[in-house]
């Protein structure tokens, strides 16, 4: 009971100041006398409230509410519930146990709770690493009614939450997917060149219908006109391929590259399925460490999810020969390949193209790489010394470079995707789009 026993920073002023008041009265002794009375009613009011606080065996309770997973990158709300059993109000400091990968060392909450009524204390954390997250104990410190003394109620509350990519984001593709909403994303609308062959019903003709589509047969049954409606080519096979090498380990808003590409292959992988194509994942570094089959079954997702969830790195050099001999023998209907990767200069991408091109000769390969957004602001700013010169004039040379690139994957007949971490999702599922109603899949 005495370790949870505490005072009150205003005690030890207090006893400072009957300290001041003590060696005064060396000088004017009739202070010694109210110095005595200051301590003696110190000790009375620090009585009379650790009474009080410690007059019920539990005056607080407190219980942790959260999801049993969360999702990476996105705020994810924490509840902290509290009772009061006291009958007075309550002011408490709340100390919440975070798990270590947050490294918040000094995370407290002042709140006031009514006499005899709940509490809830809201909060939101931003995970920042796929993993397993331990919370611990919740203490909650209670103020007795006069302030000088407080008590430690210490309550175990040891869970694991599991972290995942980013499902709150494919949550919201997914709403956006399954109502023809994306663009209210920064999905582009595309205009349809030509028209799949995947028929889906007869009906009847609205002003700006193709009417090199009108079904006359049906229009002479009906004795009005009537169109045949196609729909985009589905079962299509769309696999993400993700590097998991070195040259994704680059941090950007406290994520890796790798992250952001996990993310967008979750949210590319479920658009996908709502647009009823199989979707896959391949990831790979030195070695093929995970190939999940594409499907379309109602289950896919889930598997989409778990596989992304367990991945791990050591950051080793990618092998692209290694991908294409997988992808070769794995993949043997002609399917669309979004590779997530990173080259920071032109000859690491020559080094690679050779595996690129036998790739692109089987399937439809889009390289997605990342644009280096801090020598973008490099470029950007005023060179106002000689140094911030040279630094801007090898800033363009660099970003100079990564355009160089484009140019010379456009030259071998491969699409790529030059974009920043946070625009990457977006950008992949506008290009998936393009290519599906252009029908280059």
């Amino acid at each position: 009971m005495l370790k949870s026993f505490y005072l009150n920073k205003i005690v030890y002023y207090i006893a400072g100041a009957g300290a001041v008041v003590y060696v005064a009265s060396y000088f004017y002794p009739a202070l010694f006398r109210i110095g005595g009375m200051i301590l003696v009613l110190m000790l009375i009011a620090i009585a009379i409230d650790a009474v009080i606080v410690y007059s019920r065996q539990q005056g607080i309770a407190a219980v942790r509410i959260l999801s049993e997973r969360f999702s990476i990158g996105d705020p994810n709300k924490v509840e902290i519930r509290l009772s009061n059993q006291y009958g007075f109000p309550v002011r408490a400091s709340v100390i919440d146990e975070l798990p270590a990968q947050f490294q918040e060392r000094k995370w407290i909450r002042k709140i006031l709770i009514d006499s005899v009524s709940d509490y809830i204390l809201e909060y939101s954390l931003r995970p920042d690493a796929r993993g397993e997250y331990i919370f611990d104990d919740i203490n909650v410190y209670v103020h007795g009614p006069l302030q000088l003394v407080k008590r430690r109620y210490t309550f175990p509350s040891r869970q694991v939450v599991k972290v995942y990519p980013s499902y709150v984001q494919m949550r919201r593709y997914q709403l956006l997917a399954v109502s023809n909403r994306l663009q209210e994303a920064g999905v582009k609308r595309i205009r349809k060149i030509g028209h799949s062959m995947e028929f889906e019903q007869i009906k009847e003709y609205v002003r700006g219908d193709d009417y090199r589509t009108i079904n006359w047969k049906a229009t002479a049954r009906k004795d009005a006109l009537m169109v045949n409606n196609y729909t985009d080519e589905r079962s299509q096979q769309i696999y993400c391929l993700v590097n998991k090498g070195r040259v994704m380990k680059m941090p950007f808003n406290g994520m890796t590259l790798l992250d952001y590409a996990i993310n967008a292959s979750l949210v590319l992988s479920n658009v996908a399925l709502v647009r009823q194509d199989k979707a896959g994942i391949v990831t790979f570094e030195k070695n093929i460490d995970t190939f999940l089959q594409a499907d379309k079954k109602p289950t896919q997702m889930n598997l989409v999810l778990e596989t992304l969830y367990k991945q791990k790195t050591d950051f080793l050099e990618a092998d692209f020969e290694k991908l294409f001999s997988v992808i070769r023998n794995r993949v043997t209907n002609r399917s669309l390949l979004v590779l997530f990767t990173n080259f920071e200069s032109l000859e690491s991408l020559q080094r690679e193209m050779s595996a690129l091109k036998k790739i692109a000769k089987y399937h439809l390969l889009l390289v997605v790489f990342f644009e280096n957004s801090e020598l973008k602001l490099l470029t950007e700013q005023n060179a106002s010394s000689l140094e911030n010169i040279y630094i801007r004039t090898i800033a363009e040379k660099f970003a100079y470079e990564k355009r160089l690139m484009v140019k010379e994957l456009h030259k071998n007949g491969i699409p790529s995707i030059l974009t920043t971490p946070e625009n990457l999702t977006v950008n992949t599922v506008n290009k998936y789009l393009e290519l599906k109603t252009r029908m280059s899949i």
